[in-house]
C-alpha cells in the first residue's frame, strides 16, 4: 500500500480518507477467494414499518473480545478473528496505526443486495467512532448525504483492494448508503473494522474458573 495514494475527500463536519490501492491486486484476490469460503456467512430479518424481511446481503461479525453488536434491532455475537480476516486485520491495524475490536463483515452477492441509509453511531461505538471499510470483489458506489444540509452529496466508486477511513464526527454529521442496482454483477466483501470497548475487563491479576 502505497500511502500517496491517500486521497482525502474534504467533506464538511466529517474526516474521510479513501485508499484506492490500500491492498494488491493479487492480495485482493486471495482475500476475496479466502473470505468468501472461509467465513460462515448468515442472513438476519430485519422490521421495517412493522414487517419482517430478509436482510439484502449476508453478515458475519468478529471481534477480540465477547461484546456484541446491535444495529436495527439485530444484535451479533462475535466470532474470534482467525484466517484470512485476521490477516487483514494485522495488515491495517500495522499501517494505519489503529487498533481495531471488531468487524462487521457485508456479502453482497448481487446488484440487489444493498444497504440503506444509515450512519455508524451506535451507542456502542462511543463518540466519534472510526470505521475502516475494506472493499473485495465487484466495485459498488457509496454516497454520503449530510444530516443537516441537504444540498451537501458526495459519491465514490469503492474499488476492488481499497479502504475507506472515517474518523471524527463523520457518523454525527453524514448519512451513507450501498444502493441497489439492477445491472448484472459480481458479488461484493466488505469488511467494517471498529472499535467497541469492553464492558466488564477482568483485572491482570484475577484467576478465571
Amino acid at each position: 500500500m502505497r500511502l500517496l495514494d491517500a486521497q482525502n475527500l474534504n467533506m464538511k463536519d466529517a474526516d474521510v480518507i479513501y485508499y484506492p490501492n490500500f491492498f494488491s491486486k493479487n492480495e485482493a484476490d486471495d482475500y476475496f477467494k479466502k473470505l468468501k469460503s472461509q467465513i460462515e456467512w448468515q442472513q438476519d430479518e430485519i422490521k421495517v414499518f412493522g414487517k419482517t424481511y430478509n436482510q439484502p446481503r449476508l453478515t458475519a461479525f468478529f471481534g477480540i473480545n465477547k461484546e456484541p453488536y446491535s444495529y436495527s434491532n439485530i444484535t451479533m455475537y462475535p466470532t474470534l478473528f482467525g484466517g484470512a480476516i485476521l490477516d487483514i486485520k494485522n495488515s491495517i491495524e500495522l499501517k494505519l496505526n489503529i487498533s481495531f475490536t471488531s468487524c462487521l463483515a457485508n456479502l453482497y452477492r448481487d446488484g440487489k443486495d444493498s444497504n440503506g441509509w444509515h450512519a455508524d453511531n451506535e451507542k456502542s461505538l462511543g463518540k466519534n467512532p472510526t470505521i475502516a471499510s475494506v472493499t473485495f470483489g465487484e466495485e459498488r458506489p457509496f454516497h454520503f448525504k449530510h444530516k443537516g444540509d441537504k444540498t451537501l452529496k458526495e459519491k465514490i466508486i469503492l474499488k476492488h483492494g481499497s479502504l475507506l477511513l472515517m474518523q471524527g464526527a463523520t457518523q454525527d454529521n453524514w448519512l451513507h448508503q450501498i444502493p441497489k442496482t439492477t445491472r448484472i454483477i459480481e458479488p461484493r466483501i466488505n469488511l467494517t473494522f471498529r472499535i467497541i470497548p469492553q464492558k466488564n475487563r477482568v483485572p491482570s491479576n484475577s484467576v478465571l474458573s
